[in-house]
């Protein structure tokens, strides 16, 4: 990519120099279409993943519902930065990403779509309607013979702003929802799932915790449990945060609630030779692969899992005992100590022409990552 497509500078937040401007037009539409191709393929991985045995229907539904959303807020962002690079009259800013950690745009990316959200409404009362645009885009160009860069500007903010009004986007924070899974012993099990914009690492991350509920009211129908465990689940959706910790400290706040298994899943960090520059054999592997347009990157997808191995009683007062989950912890060298999971499970997505480079450099340390292949026509095929 040439250098003129990026912009080095401190992000506005965090003042990383990591975080770079994408200030060509051209540049930011490349990007954009990449990660359209991406989450559409994810969507497709989810299915494999479903038709291999590792995800049911219903958590399919919901990373594939996760996912969906955070297609909504790049289409939202595209929009916004569709003029990028061109003289619309006045500064409207650039397309932070994060080059070196995660691939994908920074956090404040998502604060400042979320503050536009809240105005959308009224900024659409005053703007022209996209006909109206198109009829003077018309007239500047036939008449006066001028390219309608300020046109076109008003124009994608305008579809910025219809994005954002239509909703189901991926915000920085995505409250607990509810599944009913049915009834074990007597007992309601739900799995609920919430997802967050890691701040840390710019990665959007989703997490999964079947649930136990011994209590005398369901729980999304429970006035006063249920906003106190949507307000727990939020307060703990930390990336540096353990599984093992999440999960005691919510067995230890609900006692009529149990968590049989939590999952996380990190969707990233995006790799492409034009864009990023991690380090590692994957950088490597993508620029020997010398792919076309549009198949020069790889996704890494992460799941660490957490799950209950048996239920201990423990005292609560003089009279009553409680139940509290023992979690299995990966056995092996000590790992689990040092994850707090159960167990890990890495995977990479990336079209067929990298994924014959990386077979044939077999780099260390992917051995035992799982490979999801995207083929002809957008088939996807899994190599263990």
């Amino acid at each position: 990519m040439p250098e003129s497509d990026i912009t080095d500078g401190r992000d506005a937040i965090t003042g990383d120099r990591d975080h770079v401007g994408l200030d060509d037009t051209f540049a930011s539409r490349r990007y954009f279409a990449k990660f359209r191709t991406i989450t559409t393929h994810l969507a497709r991985v989810a299915a494999q993943m479903r038709a291999e045995g590792d995800l049911n229907d219903t958590e399919v539904k919901i990373l594939t519902r996760h996912v969906a959303a955070l297609g909504y807020s790049f289409r939202a962002l595209s929009m916004k930065y569709l003029m990028a690079g061109r003289d619309t009259g006045r500064f409207f800013g650039m397309l932070e990403m994060d080059r070196v950690e995660s691939g994908f745009p920074v956090f404040n990316e998502l604060l400042v779509m979320a503050n536009d959200a809240a105005q959308a409404a009224r900024h659409l009362e005053n703007m022209p309607t996209p006909e109206a645009l198109k009829d003077e885009m018309l007239r500047k160009i036939l008449g006066e013979r001028e390219i309608p860069t300020k046109l076109q500007f008003a124009l994608s903010q305008r579809l910025y702003y219809e994005e954002l009004l239509r909703g189901d986007l991926f915000w920085a924070r995505n409250d607990p929802q509810v599944a009913w899974l049915g009834d074990l012993d007597g007992r309601r099990r739900y799995l609920l799932h919430w997802a967050v914009y890691d701040s840390m690492v710019n990665l959007p991350t989703i997490y999964l915790m079947e649930v136990e509920d011994s209590g005398r009211r369901a729980l999304p129908k429970d006035e006063r449990r249920w906003p106190e465990v949507q307000a727990h689940l939020m307060g703990q959706s930390v990336g540096g945060l353990k599984l093992v910790t999440i999960a005691r400290g919510f067995d230890a706040d609900f006692d009529d609630l149990h968590p049989k298994r939590l999952r996380r899943f990190h969707l990233g960090p995006m790799y492409s030779h034009a864009y990023t520059q991690q380090s590692g054999p994957l950088r490597e592997v993508l620029r020997d692969a010398r792919a076309p347009e549009g198949q020069d990157w790889a996704l890494a997808w992460t799941v660490e899992v957490l799950e209950s191995e048996r239920v201990s009683e423990e005292r609560a007062g003089w009279f009553s005992t409680v139940e509290r989950e023992v979690f299995a912890l990966d056995p092996f060298s000590g790992r689990g100590v040092d994850t707090g999971a159960t167990r890990t499970e890495r995977a990479i997505i990336l079209p067929q022409r990298p994924y014959q480079v990386l077979e044939e450099r077999r780099p260390p340390g992917f051995s035992g990552v799982r490979k999801f292949v995207v083929g002809a026509g957008g088939r996807v095929l899994s190599y263990r």
